[in-house]
């Protein structure tokens, strides 16, 4: 995760000492206008609207795209779990997609999952993995569907010379506290798309009928709901900013390091990249999910079995499997025109690659000969586990 320090500490204070701590609270627009002026130049997007989080993001998205009841949104079996309510809280349903040893969206089975219902794809760049962007805006634009990219676990990641979050219709992006940008809580949408920011502003401000907003791209007002960020998050973002880059570029040369040492091993494969040359994410993958829970297990520090991570493992979304909301008459499931079933089996293929798989960190924040040095003794530690274990058999 990004570090916090002094420098953002230095930077609330004056927030805290001028008084003017809310959204719409100072003329000038305050540090959240800095940033969402700094955040788009720096992404080459023509609008950002920072936010409350990164599902803030993708609920307005959804919402300022005119998805809704009726609607289908494709989104990947694997990834939090905001990525699959966020079309739920907008009135459409999820359908899920399979992953591919990327750890991202299959295209294939894109295809495959595309109804007449389906409005909307929201492909996620999954720990700083990105997407195949080439081959889902292909099948997007084929279909007229609209892309929602959620970039939430990958900010600042490039796919082809492109910021992740910026190739889509719109962008969401997380600043949690396990983020590549870190405010604690918090998140941005992006788009160059002038209505569709509009819409997504006013949503996101259930005042904005009130704020004089004079480029609303005339659209007629929409009654929205608070997803307003406050200017203390708006002043530690500026500082995070700055650090993005340079954590990006230390992530890439410990991906380099660590790959060139666990690509030796006959016991594991480096996973695949979407873009290998930009690659600032690294996951392993086992021929069985007993060699990958061993790996993880002997690897306790920075290391973890995809499918051990719960909360962003499809089949744990009980909620949404069982089609429960708040309210019966307000059912998303409700109001589609066919009946939508999920089963625990339903994306195989996605079971077994996160049964087999490991993610590793790549310790951007401790120095490079320490990694490497982690990444020689997971090497050593495999090798000698496989060689106890065909001696005993």
């Amino acid at each position: 995760m990004a570090p916090v320090g002094l420098r953002e500490w230095l930077a609330i204070a004056p927030v805290l000492a001028s008084g003017k701590l809310a959204r719409y609270g100072d003329d000038t627009g305050g540090p959240l206008l800095r940033f969402e002026a700094d955040f788009c130049a720096k992404f080459n997007v023509q609008h950002g609207l920072t936010m409350s989080s990164g599902t803030a993001a993708l609920v307005a998205a959804l919402v300022a795209a005119g998805i809704g009841p009726g609607d289908e949104v494709l989104v990947p079996a694997y990834t939090w779990i905001a990525t699959a309510a966020a079309p739920l809280a907008a009135g459409a349903v999820p359908i899920l997609v399979e992953i591919d040893q990327t750890l991202t969206m299959d295209p294939t089975d894109i295809v495959r999952k595309i109804t007449p219902n389906t409005r909307a794809i929201i492909p996620v760049h999954m720990a700083n993995m990105v997407c195949d962007m080439d081959s889902i805006m292909r099948i997007a634009r084929e279909h007229r569907l609209i892309v929602i990219e959620d970039a939430c676990q990958a900010v600042g990641l490039t796919y082809k010379g492109r910021r992740a979050g910026t190739i889509g219709d719109v962008g969401a992006y997380s600043f949690n506290q396990f983020k590549n940008i870190n405010i604690g809580e918090g998140g941005a949408l992006v788009t160059d798309d002038p209505r569709l920011f509009a819409r997504a502003r006013m949503y996101h401000d259930i005042g904005s009928l009130f704020r004089g907003h004079l480029d609303n791209a005339n659209e007629p007002p929409i009654l929205g709901i608070n997803f307003k960020a406050n200017q203390i998050q708006g002043a530690m973002l500026n500082v995070q900013l700055k650090k993005l880059d340079p954590m990006i570029s230390r992530m890439r040369k410990r991906y380099d390091a660590m790959t060139e040492i666990l690509a030796k091993s006959s016991m594991m494969r480096v996973g695949p990249h979407n873009d290998p040359t930009n690659a600032a994410g690294l996951h392993v993958i086992f021929e069985t999910a007993e060699a990958a829970g061993a790996f993880a297990a002997e690897n306790k520090r920075g290391v973890y079995r995809l499918y051990d991570s719960s909360r962003h493992v499809y089949t744990n979304w009980q909620p949404i499997l069982q089609q429960r909301s708040g309210h019966p008459a307000m059912n998303p499931f409700n109001w589609s025109d066919r009946k939508i079933e999920y089963t625990p089996d339903m994306c195989a293929q996605s079971l077994d690659i996160l049964k087999r798989t490991c993610r590793i960190s790549l310790g951007e924040n401790y120095p490079l000969a320490l990694v490497t040095y982690l990444a020689r003794r997971m090497v050593r530690q495999r090798s000698s586990a496989t060689d106890e274990l065909s001696y005993a058999t």
